[in-house]
């Protein structure tokens, strides 16, 4: 394979808090590559404009979490399916529930719309693949075949096949007309995460954790190539529009790849994580990843992204039939999809299915259909996108403006890649280049960042130990000869006192734990203060956090001070450990904090509510003490930025 070229073309869109719990599932529409749906543990789903901070719509009548979601293509229909087995299916446009289909008995993994038919495909935790039609709110087929849980589905340009991939390595492909499995693809040595269908041609692409992509040929039923070595497990790729490439959202990286023969093209580096979702709009491809309850967009200019290799691309895009265009003679044309000449066509329908016959809505899943709401939360941008005054001038426009770029002095790194080769802006990782002759230009880079040394909490060598300080020392003109006796006696120096601290932290945490039995937390948290060491009260906040019914409102008033240093610290741990307590306290009693303190003050002696009353102004002074601190730490960029950005949303209220 040829080296990869490294390209300095993406930037991070925005950040959003997109659910009161974790997010679990959401995908990009990709007609528009504008609208966004999140499904989250708080069992909602969550509608929202791409670069908009605020929600456009909320889809409540789940009552467990919201597993997977998908949007149609016209972005009219979305479709959710919960933990329980449920799917529901809403009209945005009309702003309600349209259907709820029950049938699984599992979790759901996948879905996917019909692209012509109003028909939607289920996978599940129960192995089953469901394919139902909306409007008779049946299930039309039921595909038997994985022998574990069905990881992602998609239909074939033409409507008339279903791909599926499951945790059993394989993936199936389903012709729709016959009812029947028309061929199985072994091959990955792990579950595969995610197939995609080559937008012209017969051609499918797999992704699995086993760090593959396979490319299969769907006449031949065979494969036609295997590109290995990603940097992790696939669980995102997306062909260009006109079928030249495929893009693989690795991790922290978008790379290029073509398979006849199996090439990259290039690497475009992304500090997006575990990228969920892909989508190409004006040239531009949009990557969306989700960390707990928080949701990241990231844009990739793909003008500036080598597409093709030895194959030479047209400039120009006619308008001419790709059967009537010359094919480049080392790559063999395949068959091409038929689609059907209008959007009311439907997949045949066998009437010898046990499960073809249409099922008569149960008065249970009436009462959930009505149970079920569309809140519109943002009447504005609900108004613009799903119900324009011109239905011809549909909103997200398909041809809408692409994102802006960022300017391109935010550090001085990228200033220096850009100077060789202005135009393209790109930093070729070749041993002969001359960037390394101008190395004063990049001194002062540091200058303009004031962050405090963060300490990672993995890292392959300890911190604060130099092999020079365990040496003696040695004049340079001498060049004297190291005996190993004296290295040894330099390193022994601090092997007592090393031990002298480790014993009395182990002793430090007896205390605690011999408190910790009788069942008192609170006198646990105090004793563990009282010892005046961060690392003990570090090690008992990870086991408070991991329940959150331990916390009490008293817990607070002692925890808060100690969460303030902890935020403080230049160890990662520490400020991880302080993070998330302090997400816990807020979620939990920020409400009733406010709530106490804005309520009228009571007629006589209440000494339960005098007691409360106190705490909870205790509480408010530490938190508002907090808050300056965390909305200084929300402009770091990385992991921590991004837990200081929740947490400053969370603290909003006390200002």
């Amino acid at each position: 394979m040829a080296t990869p070229v490294v390209t300095k073309t993406a930037w991070k869109l925005q950040e959003i808090v997109a659910h009161a719990s974790n997010v679990s599932s959401l995908v990009l529409g990709k007609a528009s590559g504008r609208l966004l749906a999140t499904g989250g543990d708080d069992c909602r789903v969550n509608l929202w404009s791409i670069n908009k901070p605020n929600c456009i719509m909320s889809l409540t009548g789940h009552t467990s979490p919201v597993e997977s979601v998908r949007l149609n293509t016209p972005e009219e229909l979305i479709v959710a399916g919960s933990q329980s087995g449920s799917i529901r299916v809403w009209d945005l446009e009309a702003a309600k529930i349209l259907r709820t289909l029950m049938g699984h008995k599992a979790n759901i993994c996948s879905l996917d719309f019909h692209p012509y038919g109003e028909f939607v495909a289920s996978g599940s935790q129960d192995t089953n693949i469901k394919l139902w039609d909306i409007r008779r709110k049946g299930c039309v087929f039921r595909y038997r075949g994985h022998s574990q849980a069905v990881r992602c589905l998609r239909f074939s340009p033409d409507g008339k096949w279903l791909a599926s991939a499951a945790d059993d390595h394989t993936v199936k492909l389903w012709d729709l007309t016959a009812g029947k499995m028309m061929s199985e693809f072994p091959g990955h040595t792990g579950p595969v995460n995610v197939v995609e269908f080559h937008p012209n041609e017969y051609l499918l692409a797999s992704g699995s954790s086993d760090r593959t992509i396979r490319f299969w040929d769907l006449e031949k039923f065979q494969v036609v190539s295997c590109i290995e070595g990603e940097p992790g497990p696939v669980r995102s790729v997306l062909f260009n529009p006109d079928g030249c490439c495929l893009y693989s959202g690795c991790q922290d990286s978008l790379r290029v790849y073509g398979w006849e023969p199996e090439r990259c093209f290039d690497v475009v580096l992304v500090n997006w994580g575990k990228v969920a979702d892909l989508a190409i709009c004006n040239d531009q491809l949009i990557g969306v990843a989700f960390s707990q309850s928080n949701v990241s967009s990231y844009v990739v200019d793909l003008t500036r992204v080598t597409r093709t290799g030895t194959v030479a691309q047209d400039p120009v895009q006619d308008s001419r039939n790709l059967t009537q265009q010359l094919p480049n003679p080392s790559i063999p044309l395949r068959r091409i999809y038929e689609r059907p000449s209008t959007t009311c066509s439907k997949p045949q329908r066998v009437k010898h299915n046990s499960e073809s016959e249409r099922r008569s809505p149960s008065s249970e899943e009436e009462r959930e259909e009505r149970e079920s709401q569309a809140e519109i939360q943002n009447a504005e941008d609900y108004n613009e996108i799903f119900q324009p005054k011109n239905s011809i001038s549909r909103t997200p426009p398909r041809r809408s403006e692409p994102f802006p770029a960022p300017p391109e002095d935010d550090t001085a790194t990228a200033k220096e890649a850009s100077k060789p080769s202005p135009p393209m802006d790109v930093q070729v990782l070749v041993p002969n280049l001359e960037v390394p002759s101008r190395p004063p230009v990049i001194t002062p880079t540091p200058a303009p960042k004031s962050e405090p040394a963060i300490i990672p909490a993995t890292r392959n060598e300890p911190i604060g130990l130099k092999a020079s300080d365990f040496l003696p020392a040695v004049k340079i003109p001498q060049q004297a000869e190291l005996v190993d006796e004296d290295a040894m006696s330099q390193i022994r120096k601090g092997h007592d006192t090393m031990c002298v601290v480790l014993t009395s932290r182990h002793k430090n945490l007896d205390t605690v734990r011999a408190v910790w039995t009788t069942g008192d937390i609170k006198t646990s948290v105090d004793s563990a203060v009282a010892i005046n060491d961060l690392s003990v009260v570090v090690d008992l906040l990870n086991i408070v956090n991991q329940k959150a019914s331990l916390w009490k409102l008293d817990l607070c008033t002692t925890v808060l001070p100690q969460i303030e240093k902890l935020l403080q610290s230049k160890y990662e741990s520490y400020v991880q450990t302080g993070c998330t307590s302090l997400k816990l306290i807020l979620q939990r009693f920020l409400p009733l904090i406010t709530d106490i303190l804005a309520a009228p003050p009571s007629v006589g002696v209440d000494i339960s509510r005098e007691e409360r009353l106190h705490k909870c102004r205790l509480c408010y002074k530490q938190l508002k003490s907090i808050s300056g601190l965390v909305k200084t730490k929300s402009s770091l960029s990385g992991r921590h930025g991004s837990a200081f950005r929740e947490l400053h949303l969370l603290m909003a209220s006390l200002d």
